[in-house]
């Protein structure tokens, strides 16, 4: 998680929302990505995106059966979604998302073999969320 903090980072100083991601598979990170909506003009640029488009790549197929997103924030729909369709075997998120988790959504959103681990470095993944968004209402 703190690679994927690291991640959040460069969002940040891009003034993008700062949440950061990596897939790891075999103890090996084969995706990451942050935040680029803003830089890239492209909604779907979310973190989970870019690093599962990264991780499929590397891997040569659109399954992740064998491993894990490490994210800061819990995904949203659209990647939740996606990490359905990839097939993703674990999902471990920092801080939840009480306006556009995908856990307010009724229903089973990820695959029902996807792990799901919440709260690591909670305390950190949303500190640096409150203070991006602090730092636009001030400014």
């Amino acid at each position: 998680m703190k690679m994927a903090l690291k991640e959040a980072s460069y969002a940040y100083a891009d003034d993008e929302v700062p949440v950061g991601a990596l897939v790891v598979c075999n103890n090996k990170v084969i995706g990451k990505g942050y935040n680029q909506t803003e830089k890239l003009k492209d909604v779907t640029a979310h973190a989970e995106m870019l690093a599962i488009t990264a991780a499929a790549n590397y891997l040569g197929s659109k399954f992740l059966e064998d491993c894990t997103l490490y994210v800061t924030l819990e995904p949203c729909l659209m990647c939740a979604s996606a990490l359905k369709w990839a097939r993703i075997a674990r999902l471990v998120y920092g801080a939840k998302d009480p306006k556009a988790g995908y856990s307010l959504t009724q229903g089973r959103i990820l695959h029902p073999k996807t792990e799901v681990t919440n709260g690591i470095l909670e305390s950190e993944c949303g500190s640096l969320l409150t203070e991006f968004f602090r730092q636009k209402r001030e400014g």
